[in-house]
C-alpha cells in the first residue's frame, strides 16, 4: 500500500514524498519576469519545509499571454542568469522545482499586455475580462513553438520538470472547450480537434526536452460551466496524454467563471469538504499509466493519507495552505500537527497586487495582535 511519505519518482524526478507544492501567482517578479529575492526565499522555505516537489507559480511563454503582475516569464533566453540562481538555491535547501508554463490566452487583459487579448475564438465569455481577437493559423503554430522553447530553457536553466497548465480557463484549456472554442477549422468543431492544440504542443515540448525529461500537466477535469468541457472529454484528453507519454496529471477543475465550484473554493472547514477534486482524479487513474495529482481543498494530514492508500491519486497537491505554513509537510511529517491553519478564504491574493507579494493575511493580523498584546512595536 502506497504511503504518503514514502521516496518516489517521475521520469527519473526522486521525490522525498507524494505532497505537491500546486502552481499558484505569487506577483514576486520583476518587470521582465525574472524572479526576486522574495519569490526565491518562498521557494526555499517550501523546500526546508520538506515539500516532495514544489510546481512554480504559473509562467507565460510568450508576453501577450502575461495575465497578473508579477507574473514569471519563460519567454526569454535572456532570463538564464536569473532562473539559474533561483533553481541553485531551491536545490541546496534540498527541493525538486518544476516550472509551470501557460499562456492567458482570453483571460488576459487588455492592461497587461497592451493590446487586446487572443483567444481560440472572438467570443466574449463570463470568465474574459476584455473582448478577444480570434488566433490565427500563424498564431497558433507559433504559439506552440513557444511553449516548446520554454520548455527547453527550463531544461537547460536546471529546473527539474516541466508542467503545462490546461486548466483553469487558460489558452490550452479555452481550446478544449467547446464553451470557449466555437471555430470551424482544424481546432475547433469536434472533441479530437479541440484537443489539437494541446496534442501538438505536448509534441513540441517532448521534442525540445526529450523523453528523459518530466513532462506534466495540470488538466480540467470538467469546467462545471454549461457548455463547458466535460468530465467525458477531459478522461479522452488524459488517456491521449498517458497513451502518448506524459509523466503526470494533475487533475483540477473549474474556471474563474464557474462560481462555487471554481478552483480555489473558500470555507473549507470540515474533513468532508476537503479534496474536492478527488472524484475526478478517481475517473482518471484506473483509466491512465501515468502518476495522478489530486488538488483541491486538501487541509487535513488525514485526508491526504487516505488519497494516497486507497489509490485515488498517486500525489495530493496543495497551494493555500502551504502559503501560511511552507513548512506544513514537515509537520505532518513529525505529527506536530493534523490540519492545516489555513482558513481558505482567498486573502493570501490581494497583497500581491497591492504589496508585490502573496501571503496570508490572517496569519499577519492574528501575529501583529499578538505583538501588541506583547506591547511590542509593529514591524516597519
Amino acid at each position: 500500500m502506497a504511503t504518503l511519505f514514502e521516496t518516489t519518482t517521475i521520469n527519473g524526478m526522486v521525490l522525498k514524498n507524494r505532497i505537491v507544492r500546486s502552481a499558484t501567482w505569487e506577483g514576486m517578479c520583476d518587470a521582465r519576469g525574472a524572479p526576486t529575492e522574495k519569490l526565491i526565499n518562498c521557494y526555499t522555505a517550501l523546500a526546508r519545509g520538506e515539500v516532495g516537489l514544489i510546481m512554480s507559480g504559473y509562467a507565460y511563454v510568450r508576453r501577450d499571454g502575461k495575465q497578473l503582475p508579477g507574473k514569471m516569464a519563460m519567454d526569454e533566453d535572456g532570463l538564464a542568469g536569473e532562473m539559474q540562481r533561483m533553481v541553485r538555491a531551491v536545490h541546496e535547501a534540498g527541493g525538486v522545482l518544476a516550472v509551470q508554463l501557460v499562456h492567458g490566452g482570453g483571460q488576459t487583459g487588455s492592461k497587461s499586455i497592451g493590446r487586446p487579448p487572443l483567444a481560440p475564438s472572438a467570443i466574449k465569455v463570463d470568465q474574459y475580462p476584455d473582448q478577444p481577437q480570434e488566433l490565427s493559423l500563424q498564431d497558433i503554430q507559433d504559439l506552440v513553438l513557444s511553449f516548446g522553447q520554454a520548455a527547453r530553457r527550463a531544461r537547460e536553466w536546471g529546473f527539474d520538470g516541466v508542467q503545462l497548465h490546461g486548466a483553469h480557463g487558460y489558452l490550452i484549456n479555452q481550446f478544449l472547450s467547446p464553451l470557449t472554442n466555437q471555430r470551424s477549422d482544424d481546432y475547433g468543431g469536434s472533441a479530437e480537434n479541440r484537443r489539437r492544440f494541446l496534442m501538438e504542443v505536448y509534441r513540441q515540448v517532448r521534442q525540445q526536452v526529450g523523453r528523459d525529461y518530466p513532462v506534466m500537466i495540470k488538466l480540467s477535469g470538467d469546467d462545471f460551466l454549461e457548455g463547458g468541457l466535460t468530465e467525458e472529454e477531459s478522461l479522452q484528453a488524459a488517456k491521449w496524454l498517458s497513451d502518448n507519454g506524459i509523466d503526470a496529471l494533475e487533475i483540477s477543475g473549474g474556471t474563474p467563471a464557474s462560481g462555487k465550484r471554481s478552483p480555489a473554493r473558500t470555507e473549507i472547514h470540515h474533513p468532508e469538504q476537503e479534496g474536492y477534486h478527488v472524484p475526478l482524479s478517481r475517473i482518471v487513474k484506473p483509466e491512465v499509466s501515468c502518476a495522478v495529482m489530486t488538488v483541491g481543498g486538501i487541509r487535513s494530514h488525514t485526508i491526504a493519507k487516505q488519497v494516497i492508500a486507497e489509490g485515488w491519486a498517486d500525489y495530493v497537491s496543495l497551494s493555500r495552505p502551504l502559503i501560511r505554513e511552507p513548512d506544513l509537510p514537515r509537520k505532518w511529517r513529525s505529527c506536530e500537527s493534523e490540519t492545516a491553519m489555513c482558513r481558505s478564504c482567498n486573502g493570501c491574493f490581494a497583497p500581491g497586487l497591492k504589496e508585490g507579494g502573496i501571503y496570508c493575511v490572517v496569519d499577519k493580523k492574528e501575529r501583529e495582535l499578538a505583538d501588541k498584546r506583547r506591547g511590542n512595536p509593529p514591524p516597519l
